[in-house]
Parts: C-alpha cells; structure tokens; sequence
C-alpha cells in the first residue's frame, strides 16, 4: 500500500471505513476500490497522467469511454473542486494502477457541482487504469514539459506505426470489399447508384455518419443516428444533409475524394487515412487523435453541377 494512501486512511477526521463490495469509504459519500496496487510515487497536483477512463451511471448507461476512441487521455491533475471529487481519488493512484471510482452525486451537488442532467441514481461510476505519470518538476519546468512533448512523439509513433493494421482490421472484420485508390483512400460500394458523378466544382447533398475504426461514431448528419449516441445529439442542430462545394476545402481530402467517386443515388463506406484526414496532429478537443483513420458511411442525395443555370420564367424577365 502506498506511503500516500496509508496517510490519508489513518486520518480519522475524514472517517475512512471498509465497505462492503471490496469498496473503501472516503469523504463527501466517495467509495474506491484500487484493483491493481502498484508501488510507486502517488500522483500530486499538477502532474501529468495518461489514463484510461469508462464513465457510467449506476443502471450501466456508459457516458464517455476512452477504448472506444482507442487512445488514452491525458491532462495535467488539477486540484481537487472539494475532497471526496474524482481528482481526489486519483491522487490515492500510482502509474499502473486501476481502480473503480464512485462519486457521491449528492454529495457533490452539496459542494456546488451541479448533478448532470438525465442522471438517475446515486452515484457515477468510474473505472481508471492509469498508463504514465510525468511527476511535475517546479524546479525544472522546462525539463517537464520537454518530458511531456517526449511522451505524445511516443505515442504519435504507435499511432502511426499501427495505422495500416487497424485499417485492416476493420476491412476484415466487416468483409468489406474495397477498391483501393492510389491516395491510400478505400471505398466500398453497399448501393451502386446511376445517377451522374459530381465533378470538383459542383455542389452535393451527402448524408454521412463518421466513425473510429473503433466503431465509435463522432459526427453524423442523421438525426436518428446521432439520437443512439447522446455524447454526439445536438438538440438544437438542424440535421439535414451537408451541402457544399466541392474543390474549395470545406472538408478533408479523403472525404472529397470520395464524393468524387460515386455516383448520385450511391450509398458507400469510405475509409479515410490520416494522411487525407486530420493527420498528425488529429482534431484537439475531439476523439481524433494523431495519425487516426476515419471511416464515414456516406449517401451521395444530390449533384447540382457547377455550369447549372437556374432558368428565369419569361414573366420575370425585364
């Protein structure tokens, strides 16, 4: 057990007791289970860490799991907003443990955290598998970045060096038949359509549900697709094909490349590298990380071509 963690449980004030279930009790309703204790300095304030996250509610409704993006997170450990918050538990963690995490939902709305929305029951459940702590250096904090920018060209370098597996993986295991472009983009037909082939210049109409190779969908046009996922449902947007132009980069290269690929009416699956995607650096702030492909389902609903002349009714004329 670590130095930390025996601290913190001899500190009667906080009124740590077992509970059943193999859980420990800790402040403001907090319950924990460390599966895996590994010996170790345990995190601070301000540390870097890595960490795998599945986030549930009691009736096992999973809100935001990292294996579905196929990275971990990463952030630099704030302080916690109160003992007894998520933070506070992770702090008890050391590089390579795993624990389950349950938050007090009244508890914490107690301490000014507001209960989210929709949530039924007591608690929000988190297991946690800690993968790398960077620990901060205050003397050296350019040492500790210069670690941290060491830890993301790694992890770049798995991502890039596995690309071309996890590609095929996912051709394999939905026996997809693709014809392979010299752009590296792969396109599998699923309804041939026999309408015209837009040209770069011509505006579209594309209904589309993007995806990890994971099968996690990040974005999609289709209302009642994105209503089975909640993280990705925007009840105020207007879900309705994208329209735009194509050859003017409002999307990327693979994606427009795919377009001009198939014919009005034609349903197909596009299988996007990083290269003709988000590429080395992926999407911050969004499941794409570097060097991810994408995989859109995409329906091709309109083609109007770019030298359409919109016919004015004689009656209009001057």
């Amino acid at each position: 057990m670590k130095t930390r963690l025996l601290v913190v449980l001899t500190v009667a004030a906080l009124g740590f007791a077992a509970c059943n279930g193999g859980f420990k009790k800790g402040p403001a309703g907090l319950l924990y289970n460390i599966h895996n204790d590994v010996k170790g300095d345990s995190i601070a304030e301000g540390d870097f860490i890595s960490l795998q996250v599945i986030a549930k509610t009691e009736g096992d409704s999973v809100m935001y799991n990292t294996y579905d993006f196929g990275k971990a997170t990463q952030t630099l450990v704030p302080k916690p907003t109160y003992d007894g918050d998520l933070f506070y538990a992770i702090k008890m963690l050391t590089k390579g443990d795993s624990a389950t995490i349950k938050i007090d939902l009244d508890s914490a709305a107690a301490k000014g955290q507001p209960k989210p929305q929709g949530i039924k029951g007591k608690y929000l459940i988190y297991t946690v598998k800690i993968e790398e702590v960077i620990h901060k250096d205050t003397a050296n904090q350019q040492a500790f970045q210069a670690k941290i920018q060491a830890f993301f060209k790694t992890e770049g370098d798995k991502a890039k060096s596995s690309e071309v597996v996890k590609v095929q993986k996912y051709i394999d295991d939905n026996k997809l038949k693709v014809e392979k472009l010299p752009s590296g983009l792969q396109i599998a037909i699923v309804t041939a359509g026999k309408g015209e082939i837009p040209v770069k210049g011509d505006s579209v109409d594309v209904n589309y549900v993007g995806q990890l190779v994971s099968g996690k969908i990040f974005d999609t046009s289709r209302e009642n697709i994105a209503k089975l996922h909640k993280d990705i449902y925007n009840p105020q947007r207007p879900y309705a094909p994208l329209a735009f132009t194509l050859g003017k980069g409002s999307s990327i290269p693979g994606f427009e490349e795919a377009i001009l690929h198939m014919k009005k009416g034609e349903k197909a699956i596009a299988i996007i590298p990083s290269s003709l995607g988000y590429g080395e650096q992926g999407m911050p702030g969004s499941p794409i990380g570097p060097f991810t492909p994408l995989v859109f389902e995409l329906e091709l609903m309109n083609v109007i071509h770019k030298d359409s002349v919109a016919v004015i009714p004689s009656a209009m004329k001057n």
